[in-house]
């Protein structure tokens, strides 16, 4: 695809921008920085990712890994506002999933230990735990809120701060895995995923460009329910104070 096609789909965004003047949404800004960060975010990783995959160096492929895990437990960590650690938290989650993953999938052969193999199914998976670390964190919070007399009755009767979270943790790691498990469910019938769609385009087989879409949606499955119970783990004692009384936390959208 030449610049000139691609710089056609800005049709795309200025047609989403008159509906939202037309319908006084307010969301104009929002687009047209959405649009710049996104442009330039991609085109800068498509030269880094050139310039990895020509020099095939094992150190860069881990500072990218380690960058997009650091983004990624950042930006999900927005989500919990005024839980101090959580950043770190989520982070572990995430690189504990990431060496997982990768493990299984390089000492299986089941991928070729070669950057264009790791950098991108690192890339969506590492994304995908960052939503479901998003919602884990989001809907937690609220849970707690929500729950707030039981876990405190549960406390003073003796129980500890597990067993009094342990619902709440349990409901909050079913909410975080809906998009993922909806996803899997309707894979094919309701929408045709990128990768495969990619491959597809490229003029790869469809059935060698499925077998590889298989591949991503259950590492997708299985990143967002490790990186999910781990951070379930990790991080139900953020609401708690040291002498074991709920923090007052802000909700947060």
């Amino acid at each position: 695809m030449s610049y000139t096609a691609l710089s056609f789909t800005l049709l795309f965004v200025l047609g989403t921008m008159l509906v939202s003047v037309w319908q006084k949404l307010g969301l104009e800004k929002d687009i047209i920085v959405g649009t710049v960060r996104s442009a330039i975010q991609l085109l800068a990783v498509g030269y880094v990712l050139q310039f990895i995959f020509k020099s095939d160096q094992v150190i860069y492929v881990i500072v990218i890994i380690l960058f997009m895990i650091s983004v990624a437990a950042w930006n999900a960590a927005k989500r919990g506002k005024g839980l101090r650690g959580l950043v770190w938290r989520i982070g572990l989650a995430i690189a504990t999933m990431e060496l997982l993953m990768m493990g299984i999938l390089l000492s299986l052969h089941i991928i070729e230990a070669t950057p264009q193999y790791i950098i991108p199914i690192s890339g969506m998976t590492i994304g995908s735990a960052m939503v479901v670390s998003g919602l884990f964190i989001n809907h937690i919070k609220h849970e707690i809120q929500q729950s707030k007399g039981e876990i405190e009755t549960l406390l003073s009767l003796g129980a500890t701060v597990p067993q009094a979270v342990q619902e709440v943790r349990k409901r909050s790691v079913k909410f975080s895995m809906i998009p993922t498990i909806d996803g899997m469910k309707t894979v094919g019938l309701v929408q045709l995923p990128g990768m495969m769609t990619g491959m597809i385009i490229a003029g790869a087989d469809p059935v060698v460009a499925v077998r590889y879409q298989i591949l991503i949606v259950f590492s997708f499955t299985a990143s967002a329910a490790i990186t999910s119970m781990l951070l379930s783990v990790l991080s139900y004692r953020l609401f708690f104070t040291p002498d074991l009384r709920l923090k007052q936390i802000v909700e947060q959208g």
